[in-house]
């Protein structure tokens, strides 16, 4: 197959999208096809202005530069190039290629359905709303959609506003080599990388600042759990610096002190401290998927996550399942308590129980195999394919056979005469 991959451009700086664009270019060439990426280059972004406006410039590179680009491209590309969008929210240059074979890959509908006020947590600006439907009216000229999850199959469902004439669920594969290890050794390989004494264990977040990740919601169960006994693990937060509004959480921790934030921590690092944490706590209120639950898993963590679709979907029955966290202020208290009493359950466990819950975690998470996914997807993209040359190859013999008709009946018609 020739495969044209659309991809977000390097400049918005979208790391997850980024890694799963490379899986499915790396992918499909060691199965042999011909791979070309395609995605927007910095002109206007490149130029110097402050932060806020360099945004704008770039939404030129994106929707008025690059689009006069691919069509020009277009021109020297054959019927049988599949065309696939790395994401959903690259809606705006679908209906380039709408009327060729092509895939659109998607992700979460959380901006989306953010721009309709679904959620109270996250407010979109007016300019946020028009963005939003920009890209809802471009991936809704498509035809073709995989999708993460089943949750993330029903919003596309319900934005396309009908069941698409192809939707299927690939969910996703780990990108990096995710294994158990000796705990042990690992604790003080990161006690001494850190310099945090983690040889007694540790609980561990790995996520960004956005707000559905719920980070502010991991101290809450941190304090309760902290609250209910004398243990004293650390907790680990792994990703983005600290945001404002998480700062003023942590600042209110009666155990700040054993609250640590590590950014930019290397892939090696990270999965490390996933095979050497005790728990990893993962309540977010809202997700596509939920990769760090699969991560967690199959380096050998207990996980704890919310009882929410996709996190049920990823956890499956390996997973400590909590509530989401309530929106009423006065009710969180309570709901942290309930989550570090699973904390606690998890840390009491006996050696075999512990043993018995990680090797369900492993199981669960051989799921999103990496090769395994890259299979289901290039079988798919062979089958859109073949079903799309047929089509092509119907219309076109149904073009000919009225063309003959016409042809005959105007003949008939010379006769009659």
């Amino acid at each position: 197959m020739k495969i044209v991959f659309f991809t977000h451009p390097a400049f918005i700086g979208s790391q997850s999208m980024s890694r799963y664009a490379a899986l499915l270019n790396e992918g499909m060439k060691r199965r042999g096809h011909k791979v070309e990426l395609w995605y927007p280059q910095p002109g206007f972004f490149q130029l110097p202005f402050p932060p806020a406006i360099k945004k704008w410039f770039g939404y030129i590179d994106q929707y008025i530069i690059f689009p006069i680009q691919v069509r020009r491209r277009l021109k020297n590309y054959s019927s049988d190039t599949l065309f696939v969008f790395t994401d959903q929210a690259l809606g705006p240059w679908v209906p380039l290629v709408a009327d060729r074979p092509h895939i659109i890959h998607c992700h979460d509908f959380l901006a989306q359905r953010s721009a309709l006020g679904e959620f109270a947590e996250n407010h979109v600006s007016w300019t946020g709303r028009k963005y939003q439907a920009l890209i809802r009216r471009g991936y809704k000229k498509g035809k073709n959609f995989i999708s993460v999850s089943e949750k993330t199959k029903q919003d596309l469902h319900h934005f396309l506003e009908t069941i698409p004439s192809f939707s299927e669920v690939v969910y996703n594969g780990l990108t990096q080599p995710f294994v158990p290890g000796d705990t042990e050794k690992i604790r003080k390989i990161l006690s001494a990388k850190t310099k945090i004494d983690l040889n007694d264990g540790y609980l561990l977040h790995v996520g960004g600042n956005q707000w559905y990740k719920n980070r502010s919601g991991v101290i809450y169960i941190y304090d309760a759990w902290r609250s209910l006994n004398s243990k004293k693990l650390p907790l680990l937060f792994i990703g983005e610096p600290p945001s404002q509004n998480l700062l003023k959480t942590y600042k209110e921790s009666a155990y700040q002190q054993n609250i640590h934030f590590l950014s930019d921590v290397g892939d090696k690092d990270v999965c490390l401290a996933y095979a050497g944490a005790s728990v990893f706590l993962f309540p977010s209120l809202a997700e596509g998927f939920g990769w760090p639950v699969a991560e967690a898993m199959a380096s050998g963590c207990p996980v704890i996550t919310t009882n929410k679709a996709p996190m049920t979907e990823v956890a499956g029955n390996a997973g400590f399942l909590i509530a989401a966290m309530p929106a009423n202020k006065l009710q969180v208290k309570e709901w942290a308590i309930e989550a570090g009493k699973e904390i606690e359950n998890i840390l009491s466990l006996s050696g075999e129980e512990r043993e018995w819950i990680i090797n369900e975690g492993i199981i669960n998470s051989g799921r999103f195999d990496t090769e395994i996914v890259l299979d289901e997807i290039e079988a798919i993209y062979k089958k859109r394919l073949t079903h799309a040359k047929s089509k092509e190859k119907f219309s076109f013999y149904h073009q000919e056979v009225n063309t003959e008709i016409t042809r005959q009946d105007q003949n008939n018609k010379r006769i009659v005469i």
